[in-house]
C-alpha cells in the first residue's frame, strides 16, 4: 500500500515510557504526528513527552482499567479533536517453569497483554471510527510459535494475535484498519531483564539461529513506523519473522523436541529461576499495584493534572 503521511495525524502509543513505546513515539513525533502517551510512568512519561517534535500529552493510567482507558480516550479527544492511529504496545513478561511461577505474576501478564490490549481497543476504537483511522497491536514471535518458560508470556501474545485478527474482520468494512505487529527479541529493558538470569539467558542463547539474536530496538521500531504509514495488516520488525508464517504449524512439534531436550538439560537449575514480572516495566506495574494507579477522567489525580498543564 501507498504510506500515508502522518504529518499533523493523532498517534496514542501505550506502554509509551520506555522501550518500544517510547521510541515508537520519538519516530512517529519526528514525521510530524502529534502524539498521546499513556502508561504507569509519570515521570518518564513527562520526560519523553517534553522530548518530542510535536505536540503531546501524557496519561498515567493503567491499560487494563477500562474505565481509567475510557476517559483516556475521551480526553485524548478533547485535546486533539481526533485519533488516527492507536498502538496497544504496553506489555510485561515473567518467566520459568509455568509449575514453579508466581500465579500473580503469570496471571499479571495475561491482563496486561491480553485484556489490556482489548481494554485499549474498546476505548480508542469509537473515534477511531470516526477518522478512519489504524489500530496496531504489538505482538511477537511468541505468537508464532510456543517457548518453555514462557508460557504466560505465549499466551498472551497468540492471544493479541487472535484478538486483532477477528477485530480486523469486524471493523474493516468501516473503515478502520488494524495490524499486527511482530518482534524478536530486541535490546528493550524486558529482554535485558530477563537475562538478568542465567537460565533464561542460557535458555535464549540456544534457540536456533536467527531467533537466538537480540536486536537493535532502532530498525525494528523503524518498521513499526513504516507499517503505521501503509496502515499494514501484518508488520515485522525483523526482516526473517514473515518467513515464519508459512512454516509456523510446524513449530509447535518442533520446539516441543528441542525444548524437552533444553529443559532436561537445564532441569537442576530451575529452582533458582526468578518468577515475577521482568524489567524496569514490570517493576513499575508491580510498584503501581503496591500504591494504585493514576487514572483519567473524574478518576485523575488533580495534582497530576495539574503538574501536567
Amino acid at each position: 500500500m501507498n504510506r500515508v503521511s502522518l504529518d499533523g495525524q493523532v498517534a496514542v502509543v501505550t506502554g509509551a515510557a520506555r522501550g518500544v513505546g517510547e521510541l515508537l513515539a520519538r519516530k512517529l513525533s519526528a514525521r510530524g504526528a502529534r502524539v498521546a502517551l499513556v502508561g504507569l510512568e509519570p515521570d518518564e512519561l513527562k520526560q519523553v513527552s517534553g522530548r518530542l517534535h510535536t505536540e503531546s500529552d501524557w496519561w498515567h493510567a493503567d491499560v487494563t482499567d477500562h474505565e481509567a482507558m475510557t476517559g483516556v480516550a475521551a480526553e485524548v479527544k478533547e485535546r486533539f479533536g481526533k485519533v488516527d492511529i492507536a498502538v496497544a504496545n504496553a506489555g510485561v513478561a515473567a518467566g520459568g517453569p509455568f509449575l514453579d511461577s508466581d500465579p500473580v505474576a503469570w496471571r499479571r501478564v495475561i491482563e496486561v497483554n491480553l485484556i489490556g490490549s482489548a481494554v485499549t481497543g474498546r476505548a480508542f476504537l469509537p473515534v477511531l471510527l470516526e477518522s478512519r483511522g489504524y489500530f496496531l497491536q504489538i505482538a511477537s514471535l511468541a505468537a508464532i510459535t510456543p517457548a518453555p518458560m514462557m508460557s504466560a508470556y505465549c499466551a498472551s501474545k497468540s492471544g493479541v494475535e487472535a484478538f486483532a485478527h477477528s477485530l480486523r474482520a469486524e471493523v474493516g468494512h468501516r473503515g478502520v484498519r488494524v495490524g499486527v505487529g511482530y518482534l524478536s527479541w530486541t535490546d528493550t529493558d524486558m529482554v535485558r531483564g530477563a537475562d538478568q538470569d542465567d537460565v533464561m539467558r542460557e535458555l535464549r542463547h540456544s534457540l536456533p539461529w536467527p531467533a537466538n539474536r537480540t536486536y537493535p530496538l532502532g530498525p525494528a521500531v523503524d518498521r513499526l513506523v513504516a507499517g503505521i504509514e501503509r496502515r499494514s495488516a501484518h508488520v515485522y520488525g525483523q526482516w526473517w519473522l514473515r518467513g515464519m508464517q508459512p512454516v509456523r504449524g510446524c513449530l509447535p512439534s518442533l520446539v516441543g523436541v528441542l525444548g524437552q531436550r533444553e529443559m532436561r538439560r537445564f532441569a537442576p537449575r530451575l529452582g533458582g529461576v526468578r518468577t515475577g514480572l521482568v524489567g524496569a516495566g514490570g517493576a513499575a506495574d508491580e510498584a503501581s499495584r503496591r500504591t494504585g494507579p493514576v487514572g483519567a477522567g473524574a478518576a485523575a489525580d488533580e495534582a497530576s493534572r495539574t503538574e501536567r498543564d
